[in-house]
């Protein structure tokens, strides 16, 4: 059995995700609802991990900066509902906005700029389907008695409206059915008040930078903070996607971890570049493979807003099994100059000039922000650490480093009887208040190791018939399946050295 590829991985990751209780699709019992997810209690405690390994190398011990001193970076928790005129400031309410296509035969609602068009030169229909899935349509094709060769692909974006009523929709037969492009602001609404009216409307935030921007001058007037410093965040964010899809890569929750590294303005190159280099490098470290990931800067018409008068912006790409042989973005790390903090001095009337004390000059700062989606680096450590080995009693593995598995140690007695469960409760009793400890009896020790492997457990120990005699257990290597004989106790050291 060899590993599948493609949208065959991810169907593979998908049902092994809802299996073993990694994510589960919301609401399932009563049929989901798109674009929203559910994490198990493995999926939890991935998420958990990779989040406070991000909260730890960035705010407890933050990287060491190009002069060979330590970084201030200080964190907040900001509310998901803020004054409205906040998101004004920020450009959200008036230019927060994704081109929308209706299907008035579907009732399906897609991102003009995920709907791709094969269009030719003749009388035939053109065909839509959504980017990447150009297999959807082949049968349409087919049918109409044309090829792909004999198409070219464009984005819905750039079709000419008088050729709208030709194009049959991804989910349909008929040509027409599909609108025009429109906009569609991406903010979830809410109200604040009993009243519930215009007056009231308020937005759930679409990004976690505005609570730090907004809490800019809180944290220089109470902290012992001096430019260049940083503010850190991790919390949830809600987009209004068109087009959920691809798992848990474009959802309508999500969470994110961001940080905002304020400097002046003369010094936001190097510190544009010193980001993109620490955060890519990270990414590695937290074990996804190097030829998986790629820094890429974006071209001018990519900028949003906030980053054209600046250095730009660099994603960190991860080659997501749906990617094909392209990327797909996994952290952005974006000049985004002055313009936050300059819009909301405007629009709040209140100064968020920065007064350095040796130089005596005032200024607003330049920020420098890596943004990270904390989810979608759940879904590539996911897609990264899948394995198949055939030899296995269970092929399915998952390959995670042992920092971040669910699951640090699996503690099996060979059999309930001589015993065997009384040492193993002790030792899962004696590590279970340093580590992420499953203690299991059931079924056979294969059926226990395939549970583990599925789980991304590294280690297993199990106490057999030979720790009677001199006190040493099995300690098998989730990675290679190779079996050691150690000391019962030295197990606790073990673990703890294999986890620094």
């Amino acid at each position: 059995m060899s590993k599948p590829t493609g949208s065959a991985l991810m169907e593979k990751i998908v049902a092994l995700c809802k299996r073993r209780g990694f994510v589960y699709p919301a609401s399932d019992i009563y049929g989901g609802i798109n674009g929203f997810w559910d994490y198990g209690p493995l999926g939890t405690q991935l998420k958990n991990n990779l989040r406070d390994q991000w909260w730890r190398d960035m705010v407890e011990c933050p990287p060491i900066g190009p002069d060979g001193s330590p970084l201030q970076i200080v964190g907040v928790d900001s509310a998901i509902i803020q004054n409205p005129r906040a998101w004004e400031a920020s450009g959200h309410v008036g230019g927060f906005n994704d081109p929308m296509v209706d299907c008035r035969e579907s009732k399906r609602r897609y991102r003009a700029d995920h709907l791709m068009v094969y269009m030719h030169d003749g009388e035939k229909p053109f065909f839509a389907f959504l980017e990447g899935e150009e297999a959807s349509v082949a049968k349409k094709l087919q049918k109409a008695g044309l090829s792909s060769e004999q198409c070219r692909v464009t984005s819905m974006v750039d079709v000419d409206a008088s050729h709208y009523e030709r194009i049959v929709g991804p989910d349909t037969k008929a040509t027409g059915t599909l609108t025009a492009p429109r906009q569609f602001n991406l903010m979830f609404k809410t109200f604040v008040g009993a009243t519930g009216g215009e007056d009231d409307v308020a937005y759930l935030r679409p990004e976690t930078a505005q609570g730090i921007f907004l809490n800019y001058k809180n944290v220089v007037d109470t902290s012992r903070v001096q430019i260049p410093f940083g503010i850190a965040q991790i919390g949830k964010a809600f987009r209004n996607e068109v087009t959920p899809r691809n798992f848990i890569f474009r959802t309508r929750e999500f969470e994110q971890m961001e940080m905002e590294f304020f400097c002046p303005p003369e010094e936001a190159a190097k510190w544009f570049n010193f980001w993109s280099q620490v955060r890519l490098d990270w990414w590695k470290a937290q074990g996804l493979s190097e030829d998986s990931l790629i820094l890429r800067r974006h071209t001018q018409d990519e900028l949003a807003h906030y980053a054209k008068e600046g250095e730009g912006t660099y994603d960190v790409e991860f080659r997501y099994p749906f990617s094909g042989e392209g990327y797909g973005e996994l952290e952005g790390i974006a000049h985004r100059s002055n313009f936050d903090l300059s819009r909301h001095q405007e629009f709040s009337k209140t100064k968020l000039e920065y007064f350095n004390p040796e130089t005596r000059a005032r200024f607003v700062p330049h920020v420098i922000e890596p943004a990270a989606g904390l989810t979608r680096g759940v879904l590539a450590l996911l897609c990264d650490a899948y394995d198949i080995d055939p030899s296995r009693p269970s092929p399915e593995l998952m390959r995670f480093k042992p920092h971040l598995a669910p699951i640090k140690l699996g503690i099996f007695p060979l059999t309930k009887k001589n015993g065997l469960p009384d040492i193993a409760e002790k030792l899962f009793m004696e590590l279970r208040g340093k580590y992420m400890c499953q203690y299991d009896i059931k079924q056979s020790i294969g059926k226990r190791y395939a549970r583990m492997d599925e789980a991304g457990t590294p280690f297993c120990v199990t106490i057999d018939h030979t720790t009677l005699e001199d006190q040493t257990v099995t300690l098998r290597h989730r990675d290679t399946g190779a079996q050691d004989r150690i000391a019962l106790d030295q197990v606790g050291t073990f673990l703890g050295d294999a986890l620094a």
